[in-house]
């Protein structure tokens, strides 16, 4: 699985339809499932993107909290239930559901932003100040990501 790296403003077409950035496709090209899975985020108003292997190993993940977990309860109905599979067409284009695009506050214009091994789409505004946001926490915890060899 590739990297999503970088940010990419794309617009939506007059049928719903967006362009998922080249650099993304690419990072989703060994991927078994031609297409993302999307769902809304529940730490920000935007939608949440990864590939379906991805989404595999959070599920993974989640099979290793205990079965009558509250936690478990509440995040499957937001990660599972709400996630969306969607395929590419033959341009790399996508239908974002209606429901995500309220969620994230998209209209017409959506930023698509690099966050590792998964992405977020935005409204580019909101991210502009989200952004702002992040730069004044890290400056405050000035986190040390520790590089194993």
């Amino acid at each position: 699985m590739g990297l999503f790296l970088s940010s990419y403003e794309n617009r939506l077409d007059t049928k719903g339809r967006i362009s998922v950035p080249a650099a993304f496709r690419s990072s989703l090209s060994n991927e078994n499932f031609p297409g993302v899975v999307l769902y809304r985020s529940f730490t920000h108003n935007c939608i949440e993107g990864l590939s379906m292997s991805r989404m595999e190993k959070m599920a993974n993940a989640a099979d290793k909290m205990g079965i009558f977990d509250n936690e478990l309860d509440d995040l499957t109905a937001m990660l599972f239930a709400d996630a969306r599979p969607l395929m590419f067409d033959v341009t790399g284009r996508i239908i974002i559901p209606e429901d995500l695009l309220k969620h994230a506050n998209i209209h017409d214009t959506a930023l698509f932003v690099g966050r590792g091994n998964s992405f977020q789409i935005w409204n580019p505004s909101d991210f502009v100040n989200a952004q702002k946001t992040s730069l004044s926490n890290l400056r405050k915890a000035r986190p040390n990501l520790k590089i194993g060899e």
